[in-house]
């Protein structure tokens, strides 16, 4: 069975993902990772249908229930911190997911998890990256590394998140890069210190507030609290703040927080004061066709990133390596060559990859780049809050799912999930 030579670049969940699928098929794989470590930055994410599934199959449940946040749902509150709706998350294993899932992990948790399911059999590469790539001859990738090594590879793969430099290299710089920002949409996340309380639960508990901004709080441990803002702001100074200047980037999340009630004014104060974690999200959708080109191919959010509005960013990148590696594996089924495979077998494998995952993420980002979205009429003012939370209030007490079912992006329609019996038997 031939052996592919593949450089993945990014550790991130859809890079050690592709990792353990290929490197299980008997591929050589390196991972870069521009980082010096392992990043086990980030707050909670969760897995969704179909992402649920392929986690089974790669025999990690056990290992991720270990590791999972113990959230138990989410409530809605006002200004005054009443509670006017709490959805529990669904325990059952039928139907679709409430907003927390039964499976809520902390993002450098499930890297980590991913990361040592493989990393026996992966070559990982940390403070380095890829600075330039070209095709030679049809029959490799040559890559010129930031330390100046070059090196050769059948197939590289993109797994370098939103703002992928291999998305943008696999383009050219001829090329509009195939990202739509949301409208003036972003995310500060950040974690602080606050003691769990006597009869505390561990739940998400979320706030509008007028001006299209919303808080959301979680614990995940008894003395750590996760914060996310979310606004849909026209600030001029959170839009020029350099991405990486953290402190103005936050300054800027103070100045449109500030006065917006509830527990607003604590969170700030710890964010000026005791926060080391704080990252801004520029929120985003990648929309491009295809996701590769000739022997470089993208994953995750580099290839089809559908933003945090979905809840599907983290199972979309479970999902895509799979089905990458499952085609990959088919195509080693079919070759008849006992040394290598021709470059046409290489694009079939990338071509029934985009054809085969292409309807679920065409699901999972329908409608989001048109038109208005629910900020728009949910937090512009106390009135329109007023009406969401009597909405939420009512679907509380019949116990109807509508984040499930009218917000989030779980349901894919009648896509299913295909089964590779070569890489299970693996």
């Amino acid at each position: 069975m031939p052996q592919l030579k593949i450089l993945i670049s990014g550790a991130g969940i859809a890079g050690c993902a592709s990792a353990f699928w290929l490197s299980r098929l008997g591929h050589d794989i390196t991972v870069v990772e521009r980082f010096p470590t392992l990043r086990s930055t980030g707050l909670q994410v969760d897995l969704r249908g179909h992402g649920i599934e392929v986690m089974k199959r790669m025999g990690l449940e056990q290992a991720f229930r270990a590791k999972s946040a113990p959230e138990n749902g989410m409530e809605v509150v006002d200004s005054r911190g009443r509670r006017w709706a709490y959805f529990p998350a669904n325990r059952s294993g039928k139907g679709l997911q409430n907003f927390t899932t039964d499976w809520e992990i902390m993002r450098g948790d499930l890297c980590q998890l991913l990361h040592d399911a493989c990393a026996g059999r992966v070559k990982y590469v940390f403070g380095k990256w890829i600075e330039s790539f070209q095709e030679s001859n049809n029959d490799f990738v040559e890559v010129l590394f930031s330390d100046g090594q070059k090196d050769r590879f059948d197939l590289v793969i993109g797994a370098d998140g939103q703002g992928s430099r291999t998305r943008k290299m696999m383009l050219g710089p001829n090329t509009p890069d195939q990202i739509t920002w949301l409208g003036g949409m972003y995310f500060g996340y950040f974690t602080i210190p606050r003691q769990i309380q006597e009869g505390e639960e561990y739940r998400a508990t979320t706030y509008m507030a007028p001006g299209k901004r919303f808080i959301l709080a979680r614990r995940h441990r008894p003395d750590r609290m996760q914060v996310y803002l979310g606004c849909k702001t026209n600030s001029e100074r959170l839009r020029n703040a350099r991405r990486g200047d953290v402190q103005e980037e936050i300054n800027a999340f103070v100045e449109i927080f500030r006065g917006a009630g509830w527990q607003t004014e604590q969170f700030l104060k710890a964010l000026q004061e005791d926060v080391d974690d704080f990252y801004c999200e520029r929120i985003g959708v990648v929309k491009m066709n295809p996701w590769y080109q000739n022997r470089v191919v993208l994953v995750g959010d580099a290839g089809y990133c559908p933003s945090s509005n979905t809840g599907m960013g983290t199972s979309s990148a479970i999902v895509g390596p799979y089905i990458l590696a499952g085609e990959i594996s088919r195509m080693q089924r079919g070759s008849k060559a006992e040394d290598h495979y021709t470059k046409d077998e290489l694009l079939m494998a990338l071509k029934r990859y985009d054809e085969k995952f292409r309807p679920f993420m065409d699901a999972v980002q329908k409608g989001i780049t048109e038109g208005q979205d629910a900020w728009d009429w949910i937090a512009r003012s106390w009135f329109s809050i007023l009406i969401f939370n009597i909405f939420v209030a009512i679907a509380s007490f019949l116990r109807i799912n509508i984040l499930g079912r009218f917000a989030l992006r779980e349901d894919v329609g009648d896509w299913s999930l295909p089964d590779y019996e070569e890489m299970i038997k693996n």
